[in-house]
């Protein structure tokens, strides 16, 4: 690609800001500092995650040092494990700085042969680059924090490669929106516990979830983390829920 058809990044984009919050872990990109005082509206939904959130503490998450690094993230981590992600992410920040311009200046195979570590390296170079051409047109992100959010919604599942996990994923912790993210571990969680079914279809359960959720954007960032760690540690596809600090499933005692 020659300098002339080189894209650019958008100029002062606050996608590329970055973040001034920090865990123990390292920076993050979100909006909660601490527990919420309150989940959820439903009891029984209320009660699981204020165990979880008193047995792990704040998550703070996403892990990320700029928005437009939880979009990469969020594609990068489609069928693997985050240490995987966290492997190609150094590799390509080693190459240039983490920008939309930047991985589509790169030649697709030497985009692809940077993110190798995460699995699925081809396709998830194309998904970047197709996701990063979008995001420019759209405006960056403060187009995904002001747009009127549905339409927006729709707009980045049309984008190649982009499935409703990838994009709510991206919408709650890159942009900020209030949008409940389904994945493995919520599924599992809400399936064992008799709160929902585990199998249902991705919009059913998370329709479910934003009608019971407290509307508070730190709800929706720690609900999905407490998730994430929860599935991590206890909630796997052979439970070990002896261990858990939630209140053990009926059926799974």
């Amino acid at each position: 690609m020659s300098r002339a058809q080189a894209p650019r990044d958008l100029r002062d984009d606050p996608g590329l800001v970055p973040t001034q919050r920090a865990n123990a872990r390292g920076p993050y990109v979100g909006r909660a500092t601490r527990a919420p005082r309150r989940f959820a509206r439903d009891a029984a939904l209320e009660r699981l995650l204020r165990e979880l959130a008193g047995a792990f503490g704040p998550q703070r998450w996403w892990p990320a040092e700029t928005p437009f690094e939880v979009m990469v993230g969020a594609i990068l981590t489609q069928n693997t494990a985050w240490t995987n992600v966290e492997r190609a992410l150094a590799r390509l920040k080693e190459r240039a700085r983490l920008t939309p311009a930047s991985l589509l200046c790169l030649d697709e195979a030497e985009l692809a042969e940077l993110v190798r570590p995460s699995g699925y390296y081809r396709m998830k170079a194309r998904k970047l680059r197709a996701l990063s051409e979008w995001y420019l047109a759209a405006g960056g992100l403060a187009a995904l924090v002001t747009r009127p959010l549905a339409p927006l919604r729709a707009e980045l599942l049309a984008v190649w490669g982009v499935g409703p996990e990838t994009a709510d994923s991206i919408l709650c912790y890159a942009a900020g929106r209030r949008v409940a993210v389904v994945d493995v571990y919520t599924r599992r969680l809400l399936g064992r516990h008799g709160l929902a079914d585990g199998d249902a279809p991705y919009e059913e359960l998370r329709t479910w979830l934003e009608e019971r959720l407290v509307d508070s954007q730190a709800v929706y960032e720690e609900f999905h983390a407490l998730a994430v760690r929860a599935g991590n540690a206890f909630c796997k596809p052979t439970p070990r829920c002896a261990e858990c600090a939630a209140t053990t499933p009926p059926g799974l005692a």
